[in-house]
């Protein structure tokens, strides 16, 4: 079994600096949550097999306690939206609004630009989705249509938002295109050419449809950047601003991102008029995740200590990190022998697989899902119990993004991180 080190008090404090915003952001605050990297040694950027790890910044012990419920402004029913709407919201199994959909939707509504910082998991889907929804409703039979574009990082998540579309607006008699890499694009073309209410896809699948003379955005009055810091640490920056170009001046801009980089700012400065500032962030001490180490020697100790804690009483639904593709596959397989239901994902699978094997997932048919860094942005899958890295991660920032997996809508998660003895 493996054992707990007690970290240094002085390890775990907030890493979150704050600086002023400028006067038209209301004068409030925004929050730079990025963590700082390891320790390194020799002045080298990237992580080499030499280098001293200060590991005790994977220990965190946490005695668990459960935050009071946020108490909303609004109930759904206060908002003015369409029976339909309404009837898809109670069938979804909403019933009170989340912090960012309680603060956010009334400003959708009114048309103002939003830049709502918010963790993946808040339930900032439905604060955009929502009120676009509404929005497009009102416009049906009109000459001018109207619609809406809305960018992701992932696939995973731009399928993600598309199924919540699709769910919410049931009935509206709307239509949504998912454009992303990995599947078809003939037939994302047919749809398009079909007409839609939301396009909603990856920038560089965007990009190339536009680049085609497919897309048109000269309709989208609409436009959504879902999780922006990602798409710049993806290197869509680019594409980003090429997409955005091709919408109109006038527009209603929504901004979602966990972190406010000097990046994000400087989109923000450019692409939003006066918006309005909303802030869910959690802070990077992740207070619901108990974090620890597991020391072992070698990969026979590894194999064996990763068993014993997936036979464990409450590992339920874990998540395993691996560095490389292969990895992946070689621990999943090993996995599978010992009788877990356990799959893999990394870049080189096939995208409807990747898809086939989330679901599985989030639908609990498997409990242990196997996936590199890359494979795993943007993803949102409740409820699960344990991060596992079974490798360890190159820097303290992808750490800490790896572990916000658990310990979500206030429950109790567990990160543990394999180390060298």
């Amino acid at each position: 079994m493996y054992t707990h080190k007690t970290a240094h008090p002085k390890k775990f404090g907030s890493h979150t600096s704050a600086f002023r915003a400028k006067p038209r952001f209301g004068g409030g605050k925004f929050n730079n949550s990025r963590p700082h990297s390891f320790k390194r040694v020799g002045g080298n950027n990237k992580r080499s097999r030499g280098e001293r790890i200060d590991f005790s910044r994977f220990v965190k012990k946490n005695v668990y306690v459960e935050e009071k419920a946020y108490i909303p402004k609004h109930s759904f029913a206060d908002f003015p939206f369409h029976p339909q709407l309404h009837k898809n919201i109670t069938k979804a199994g909403y019933t009170n609004p989340r912090p960012i959909q309680d603060q956010a939707m009334l400003a959708v509504m009114e048309g103002k630009d939003v830049f709502g910082m918010a963790n993946t998991g808040t339930g900032k889907t439905a604060a955009f989705l929502l009120p676009l929804i509404e929005k497009i409703s009102k416009t049906k039979g009109q000459a001018k249509r109207e619609t809406v574009l809305i960018m992701a990082p992932t696939r995973e998540l731009a399928l993600q938002i598309e199924a919540d579309f699709k769910n919410l607006a049931f009935g509206l008699g709307m239509f949504s295109v998912a454009c992303v890499g990995g599947l078809p694009i003939m037939k994302q073309i047919r749809e398009i050419k079909m007409g839609v209410s939301f396009v909603i896809g990856t920038p560089g699948r965007l990009r190339d449809l536009i680049d085609k003379k497919v897309l048109n955005l000269s309709t989208c009055h609409s436009v959504v950047l879902d999780e922006a810091d990602r798409m710049l640490d993806m290197g869509f920056r680019d594409d980003m601003v090429y997409i955005i170009g091709k919408t109109p001046k006038e527009r209603q801009t929504l901004f979602f991102s966990a972190t406010l980089s000097p990046d994000i700012r400087k989109l923000t400065e450019q692409y939003l008029k006066d918006p309005v500032f909303i802030s869910v962030i959690s802070g990077e001490t992740l207070k619901n995740i108990d974090q620890d180490v597991i020391r072992v020697r070698g990969k026979e100790e590894k194999l064996e200590k990763l068993h014993e804690v997936l036979k464990k009483d409450g590992s339920d639904k874990v998540l395993i990190f691996r560095e490389m593709k292969h990895s992946v596959d070689t621990l999943a397989k090993e996995l599978k022998h010992m009788g877990f239901k356990a799959e893999g994902i990394h870049g080189d699978k096939r995208s409807r697989e990747r898809i086939k094997i989330l679901d599985s997932f989030k639908k609990d048919q498997i409990n242990i899902l196997i996936a590199t860094d890359v494979a795993a942005r943007g993803l949102d899958i409740p409820d699960v119990t344990h991060v596992i890295n079974y490798d360890v991660p190159q820097t303290y920032d992808t750490y800490v993004h790896r572990i916000g997996r658990t310990g979500r809508s206030g429950k109790k998660g567990t990160a543990l991180t394999f180390v060298p003895a």
